[in-house]
């Protein structure tokens, strides 16, 4: 098992280490899956339990200049680690004016992702800077804990509002209430409602329009015409909505959010080769 890669060029390291940000305000640990191709970073708290689901996918070819990786078996051809990615997040941030990271999973006391950044100096020897990031071998028997979650058959498909306006509406409304009702229909319309005894509060949104799935189902088709009206609502913790958005350094170029009536709000950005999914469990 035997993984190496190196990023020379500075804008793909930004770019990679804002995601490592955005996926370290998300979850305490994840997994990272590489294969030949992509890496992914998964956190499978398992929504049964009110805990949120994350997974989120890169193809590599667009953030390394080397990438090399050998997995647990040739028809395996895979690596599944556990780490805390506020480490890694940590270590990418010496990095910002580097030559080059390097990034190695090496076995000295206990299995590690070195990353080495390479600085510039002013005399000949570069200067390097090594972090030895404690990373958990995941066995190959555990690997089917950590497949892509499926998309549930949702009631609603909608893109969001811009996500810094969202924001703000939404920190607003934490403090006064641990739970937000989000609710939207097919014609583009969506709300962020809190109610407790004290005050009920909703913020409305217009025209956001519809992913064209949305409507290629058979049973949420147009055809219908009433339905475009009806509102399907989850109610969630808001700290979790609240994280989502306060990590977001993506900065996706669309984004979008699915609600299963009363189960489950899936939310989706994509930016060019980073797609980020994020499960939050309804509150009954």
């Amino acid at each position: 098992m035997r993984f190496r890669a190196k990023i020379v060029d500075l804008a793909c390291l930004n770019h990679f280490s804002r995601i490592i940000n955005t996926i370290a305000r998300l979850a305490k640990t994840c997994i990272l899956r590489l294969t030949v191709c992509k890496l992914y970073f998964i956190l499978s708290d398992k929504v049964a339990n009110g805990g949120a689901s994350m997974w989120c996918e890169l193809s590599q070819g667009n953030f390394f200049d080397e990438f090399q990786m050998e997995g647990v078996a040739a028809e395996h051809n895979e690596i599944y680690l556990e780490l805390v990615p506020e480490n890694l997040s940590r270590a990418l941030k010496t990095a910002q004016s580097a030559k080059a990271v390097k990034i190695k999973l090496t076995n000295k006391h206990c299995p590690c992702l070195r990353v080495a950044v390479e600085l510039p100096s002013l005399s000949s020897s570069s200067r390097t800077v090594t972090h030895d990031i404690p990373v958990g071998v995941i066995p190959r028997r555990m690997w089917n804990d950590f497949r892509e979650p499926s998309v549930p058959d949702f009631d609603v498909s909608i893109y969001l509002p811009v996500l810094k306006t969202m924001k703000s509406v939404v920190e607003r409304m934490k403090n006064l209430s641990n739970f937000i009702v989000i609710e939207a229909n097919l014609s583009g319309e969506m709300n962020l409602k809190i109610e407790t005894d004290l005050v009920s509060v909703t913020t409305h949104f217009k025209d956001l329009g519809n992913p064209p799935w949305a409507s290629e189902d058979g049973c949420q088709s147009s055809a219908q015409g009433g339905d475009l009206e009806s509102m399907a609502e989850a109610c969630i913790d808001i700290k979790k909505l609240q994280q989502l958005l306060a990590g977001q350094q993506v900065n996706p170029t669309k984004a979008l959010c699915n609600i299963v009536r009363k189960r489950i709000v899936h939310f989706i950005l994509l930016h060019e080769e980073v797609s980020l999914q994020y499960f939050i469990p309804a509150i009954a």
